[in-house]
C-alpha cells in the first residue's frame, strides 16, 4: 500500500458516516453487544427499555476522586468522566478512534490535523459546544497547575487553533498517526472553555451530575438533550467504590449493586452459578511483568535475563493463577489480537534445561537472588512462588520477598534487581512503548537502554504506510522479547459481574465496563 493510499484511507475512516458517533473503517465491524448474535433478525433483537436506576461499584474510590478528566487516576474517575463528558473521538471494540464530537478529522501528513465539530451539541448548562472548548481542553494539559496525568503525551500538542466556526487545527510537534486513538482517552475529554472548578462542571455527555461526594458516591441523571439520538436509556446511575474484591461480589449477589468490575477469576463460578447474574470477560493487554534490572549486577547479565524468562511457566500461570481468564504472552507487551502483533516471533516456552544452559554460560550457577512481589501487582506473589520452584532444578536459588501493597510502587517496583510490575492497557502501541520501554521513560522500570528501539519508536510514530509501520512494531517486539529486562507471561482478562437484566454491555479492551464507557449503552430489561 502506498503512502498516499494509506493517508487517504485514514482520512476516509474519520469523516462522514457518524450519525451515532461511530464510524466503521474498511474491514471492521461495528461494536456488537454481547446479548446480540449476528444471525438474529431485526425482529429478534431486544429493544432498549427506557427508565430505571442502577448502582455500580468499581474497585477504587478515594477523597481524591475528581470531576476533572485531566486529573483522573482511578477506574471510578474514568467511569465518572465518560458519564459526563465526550471526546473528539471514542474507542470501538478494537480500540480504534472513531468519530464522536468530531464530525471529521483530516490530515495529509499525520502532523497537522483539521477537525470539524458536529453541529447542535450543547453542554449540560445549555452552552453550545465551540472550537474554543477544544482548544482549552487540549492545551490545559501543558499547564503544570492542571496536574495532568498525561502531560508527557499532551506535550506533542504544539498548538491547537480555531480556524472557523466549527473548525480546529491541531499541530503536533512531530507526525503521529495515532492521534484519533489518543484523543479517545478519558483524560482528553472535552470540557468548557475556562473551567477551573470541576465540582459542578458541565459536559456534553449522557449524564448530568446530580451529586458528587469524593470517596463516597457519584449520582448521574439522564441528559434529556443528549446529542446521540435515543441515548442514554437509564434515568439514573449511582457510582460507588468497593475496594475489597470479595465485598464487591457480595454486593452484586445481594442485589445491592447491578454492575461490578475487577472480579477475581476464582469468583467467576460463584457469580455464574447464582441465578440472575453473569460475568463478562474482556481479553485485554493488562499484564503483570517480572522486572529484571538491566543496569545493576547480576541481573544486567543477558544470560541471566534469558534464563529467568525461560523459567516462566506460562500455561501453568494461565491455568492456576487466572483460571483460564488470560492469554499467553511472549515477553513483550503487544496482545495477540493487535493488528501489529508479531505473529511470526517464536513463542518462548517453559524450558528449565535451556535456563540452566544460560546460567552455566554466564557463570551464574548457584546464584542466590531475592524477588520482590506484592498483592499490589496482581498475581505476582503466586508467580514468584512458581518461578522459585522452576528455578531450583535449573540451578538458580530465588527467594520470594512478599511486601505489603501500601508503598509498593514507590518503594519496591523497579528498585531491586528482581521485582514485579502491573501495567494497565494503553490505547496505542506508541503510548505503551513510549511510557514503559523508551530508554529515557520515567516508567522504564528495568532501565533498559536500546538506541535501535528508540529510533524505531520515533520512526513508527510518523510512518503513514501501515505495512511499513507494522514491520517497525514487529521489530520492536522482537527487541523487547529477546533483549529487554521484562518478562511477561500472560495478558490478564478483565472480568465484570452484572445483573443479567442489565443489557447493552460489550467488551472494549481499554478497561472493564466497556472501557469505562458503559453508561450511555446499557439499560435494564423488565
Amino acid at each position: 500500500m502506498s503512502r498516499d493510499t494509506a493517508e487517504f484511507s485514514r482520512r476516509q475512516m474519520l469523516r462522514g458516516l457518524a450519525g451515532l458517533g461511530l464510524t466503521a473503517s474498511a474491514g471492521s465491524s461495528l461494536l456488537l453487544p454481547g446479548y446480540l448474535h449476528a444471525e438474529q433478525t431485526p425482529e429478534e433483537i431486544p429493544q432498549p427499555r427506557y427508565g430505571g436506576r442502577i448502582r455500580v461499584a468499581t474497585m477504587s474510590s478515594s477523597t481524591a476522586d475528581t470531576m476533572d478528566p485531566a486529573a483522573g487516576s482511578l477506574s471510578t474517575d474514568y467511569v465518572r468522566h465518560y458519564m459526563v463528558y465526550n471526546g473528539l473521538t471514542q474507542y470501538d471494540e478494537a480500540l480504534r478512534g472513531q468519530l464522536s464530537l468530531a464530525e471529521s478529522m483530516e490530515t495529509d501528513d499525520q502532523k497537522t490535523w483539521h477537525v470539524t465539530l458536529r453541529q447542535g451539541i450543547q453542554f449540560h448548562d445549555g452552552k453550545p459546544l465551540q472550537p474554543e472548548d477544544v482548544v482549552y481542553s487540549l492545551m490545559r494539559h501543558h499547564d503544570p497547575a492542571t496536574g495532568s496525568r498525561v502531560k508527557p503525551i499532551a506535550d506533542q500538542f504544539e498548538s491547537v487553533t480555531v480556524t472557523g466556526p466549527r473548525k480546529v487545527r491541531i499541530n503536533l510537534t512531530s507526525p503521529n498517526a495515532d492521534l484519533p486513538e489518543i484523543l479517545a482517552d478519558s483524560h482528553f475529554l472535552i470540557v468548557q472553555d475556562g473551567t477551573s472548578d470541576f465540582r459542578n462542571a458541565a459536559g456534553t455527555g449522557p449524564y448530568k451530575i446530580a451529586e458528587f461526594r469524593p470517596g463516597v458516591r457519584t449520582i448521574g441523571k439522564r441528559n434529556e438533550n443528549y446529542w446521540k439520538p435515543g441515548k442514554p436509556y437509564l434515568d439514573e446511575i449511582e457510582l460507588v467504590g468497593i475496594p475489597d474484591k470479595t465485598a464487591r461480589v457480595n454486593a452484586l449477589l445481594s442485589g445491592d449493586v447491578q454492575l461490578v468490575n475487577a472480579i477475581d477469576p476464582r469468583s467467576t463460578r460463584r457469580v455464574e452459578q447464582a441465578k440472575g447474574f453473569s460475568v463478562m470477560e474482556t481479553p485485554s493487554s493488562l499484564y503483570t511483568s517480572l522486572v529484571i534490572r538491566q543496569d545493576v549486577p547480576p541481573t544486567n547479565s543477558r544470560d541471566l535475563t534469558l534464563a529467568i524468562k525461560y523459567l516462566l511457566d506460562r500455561p501453568t500461570i494461565k491455568r492456576a493463577l487466572f483460571r483460564g481468564y488470560a492469554t499467553i504472552a511472549n515477553d513483550h507487551p503487544v496482545h495477540p489480537s493487535h493488528p501489529f502483533y508479531a505473529a511470526d516471533l517464536p513463542q518462548r516456552e517453559h524450558d528449565p534445561d535451556r535456563a540452566s544452559y544460560h546460567l552455566r554460560k554466564g557463570g551464574l550457577e548457584g546464584l542466590r537472588l531475592p524477588a520482590y512481589a506484592s498483592p499490589a501487582a496482581t498475581g505476582s506473589v503466586d508467580m514468584a512462588t512458581l518461578l522459585q520452584l522452576s528455578a531450583i532444578p535449573a540451578g538458580l536459588n530465588l527467594g520470594v520477598n512478599r511486601v505489603p501493597s501500601d508503598g509498593y510502587w514507590s518503594n519496591h517496583w523497579g528498585k531491586h534487581p528482581l521485582s514485579f510490575g502491573n501495567i494497565n492497557p494503553r490505547p496505542t502501541l506508541d503510548m505503551l512503548f513510549s511510557l514503559f520501554f523508551k530508554s529515557d521513560a520515567d516508567w522504564n522500570s528495568s532501565r533498559w537502554n536500546n538506541p535501535k528501539f528508540d529510533q524505531l519508536l520515533a520512526a513508527a510514530r510518523s510512518e503513514g504506510d501501515q505495512a511499513r509501520r507494522k514491520q517497525m512494531y514487529v521489530d520492536m517486539q522482537e527487541l523487547v522479547s529477546n533483549e529487554c529486562g521484562i518478562g511477561i507471561p500472560v495478558f490478564m482478562s478483565l472480568i465484570d459481574g452484572y445483573d443479567s437484566r442489565l443489557r447493552g454491555l460489550s467488551p472494549i479492551p481499554i478497561g472493564g465496563m466497556m472501557g469505562y464507557s458503559f453508561a450511555e449503552h446499557v439499560w435494564m430489561a423488565a
